[in-house]
């Protein structure tokens, strides 16, 4: 990260243990987030079709993770008035270029998977006996 996008972001090294853009970045990356801002992509969706879009989340998981990107503003919750309450969610600006990067990553990780998985059977055949995750 040699490069800075804005002056602002020479005040935060996410290497260094105390830096507040170490949490924004494990809400983002972390086992949820990612997968949740990935989901919202392209539109607005209810909380039960970012759990069906996100497969094997579970709705406190969901509620929490929606919880922290809404608060690192990345994501808007948007209730509309009336009965019953309707209530979508949708990325803001800085969480569509989140989901930008990510979907740039998540296309990475798609070109790999071939050399990933050579690699993967390479080290089990070295190591039969290492745990698998």
């Amino acid at each position: 990260m040699s490069t800075r996008s804005t002056e602002a972001a020479a005040d935060f090294q996410v290497l260094a243990k105390g830096c507040a853009s170490r949490s924004v970045l494990d809400h983002v990356t972390g086992r949820w987030g990612a997968l949740i801002v990935i989901a919202l992509r392209e539109d607005p969706k209810r909380f039960a079709e970012i759990r069906r879009a996100v497969d094997g989340i579970n709705e406190k998981a969901l509620a929490q993770s929606l919880r922290r990107l809404e608060r690192d503003g990345f994501v808007d919750r948007l209730a509309s008035d009336g009965y019953p309450s309707r209530v979508e969610y949708r990325l803001t600006e800085s969480g569509s270029r989140i989901a930008a990067g990510l979907c740039g990553l998540v296309e990475l990780l798609y070109d790999e998977m071939p050399r990933v998985l050579i690699a993967q059977s390479a080290y089990d055949a070295r190591h039969p006996e290492a745990p698998r995750p």
